[in-house]
């Protein structure tokens, strides 16, 4: 018969370590549920007027049926089984139970409630009624609160964005203060997007690099260019950047609210302490040089802009991003220039014959006397024409004249 110390000394302590574990694991558990916790769990009952969640292990929490009634027609949209994400607002200390709430604002809602969702900093859902003098009027449940004007979006100092843009649509604020008993009631939405746009700011930051190509948003514009939402990043696409033709402003380009498409030139550190994304949509566009031999073949006359004057002659752009030199002595035929002023105008349209075309170098030779010359030549061929046309009914009228005298004289010998 074995000694009675070798009956599995270890079981105990075995034991022991398995209780010991289990008590962290509940008392973990249970540390994890606190009010402002956002909590996920699956409906295992439904009552008359709220619904019974599992929330983790055997911890159970209630939530009121509300919520989940449609406003018009009262239809319940919950049931047993259905998985939903709410946030704790008792974590059993005031009730005795863990009760949610989906969205403070939404069904039944107390003042109390407001007052734990500024302690605790849990959003809360409200519908923008009206503009008021310095801000908005903000309907949560049975609450009226004021939103400031700074504190309804993410702006810049002097963006100014239509009140229609808010008035009747519903958001998630934050409670900021609360005086006077609760009649007072000050909420902010912009503090909710900032945190979501730093969350968001930390993701895209992994990604950006130089050269990388990203996708955003525009978000304002100004006259030396466009801001992007790049996910919680802002860049900036400057006014240079936006293709290879001129642009005098962004606006002819891009519109808030438009999705694009660019490349990250360059990121650095600004004065202010953030980090500064410099974008561009025309790294992404065809070079127009790329194509410019095919497309503008020596000797063809094409019609262009006169876009800059200089002494030495006038730049043409023939195609948006390219442009052609057309020196002076090239400007204007037999007569002589001392700048380019005196024969054309910057934005006059202008036909100019292709000299030559070197890609490389970025460079065109074009000419405004080819056409002339050959204008010219051809109203002097037309004026040969017309003296050789003339001279020679002068010489018939001549000789029929001759005929007729000859003819006149013969007539009275025979006489």
């Amino acid at each position: 018969m074995p000694d009675s110390d070798d009956r599995n000394p270890t079981a105990p302590e075995d034991d022991f370590a398995a209780l010991l574990a289990a008590s962290e694991a509940t008392e973990a558990q249970q540390k994890k549920i606190a009010v402002g916790e956002v909590v996920r769990g699956r409906v295992i009952a439904v009552g008359q007027t709220a619904a019974f969640v599992a929330i983790g292990g055997k911890d159970e929490a209630t939530i009121d049926l509300a919520e989940f009634r449609d406003p018009a027609s009262g239809t319940l949209t919950l049931a047993v089984g259905d998985q939903l994400e709410a946030t704790v607002i008792d974590d059993g200390q005031r009730s005795g139970a863990v009760v949610l709430k989906r969205t403070l604002g939404r069904g039944g809602h107390l003042p109390a409630e407001l007052e734990q969702a500024m302690e605790h900093r849990i959003p809360v859902e409200g519908l923008v009624a009206a503009e008021n003098k310095g801000g908005f009027d903000v309907q949560i449940g049975a609450v009226r609160a004021f939103c400031p004007g700074s504190q309804i979006d993410r702006r810049r100092p002097g963006e100014r964005v239509p009140a229609a843009q808010y008035i009747g649509q519903r958001f998630l604020f934050r409670v900021t203060k609360i005086e006077s008993g609760g009649r007072n009631i000050v909420v902010s939405r912009r503090e909710l997007l900032e945190e979501e746009a730093a969350v968001l700011a930390a993701q895209t930051w992994e990604k950006l690099h130089v050269g990388a190509v990203v996708q955003g948003t525009v978000t304002g514009i100004r006259d030396f260019g466009a801001f992007v939402d790049l996910g919680g990043v802002e860049g900036l696409i400057h006014v240079s950047e936006l293709g290879y033709g001129r642009v005098k402003h962004p606006s002819e380009v891009l519109q808030v609210g438009q999705g694009v498409e660019a490349q990250v030139l360059k990121i650095e550190d600004a004065q202010t302490g953030r980090r500064q994304v410099a974008l561009s949509l025309k790294a992404l566009a065809v070079d127009p040089w790329t194509t410019a031999k095919e497309r503008f073949p020596v000797g063809a006359m094409v019609r262009g802009v006169v876009r800059r004057l200089e002494a030495f002659g006038a730049f043409v752009e023939v195609t948006p991003g390219l442009d052609g030199l057309v020196h002076i002595s090239k400007l204007a035929l037999d007569r002589r220039l001392s700048h380019a002023r005196q024969a054309v105008s910057l934005g006059q349209e202008v036909e100019v014959t292709v000299l030559a075309v070197d890609a490389k170098a970025r460079r065109i030779s074009l000419s405004m006397i080819e056409h002339a010359r050959e204008t010219r030549d051809a109203a002097l061929a037309a004026e040969r024409v017309d003296e050789q046309a003339r001279a020679e009914d002068m010489n018939q009228r001549r000789t029929l004249g001759t005929f007729a005298d000859l003819l006149a004289e013969s007539k009275k010998k025979r006489s």
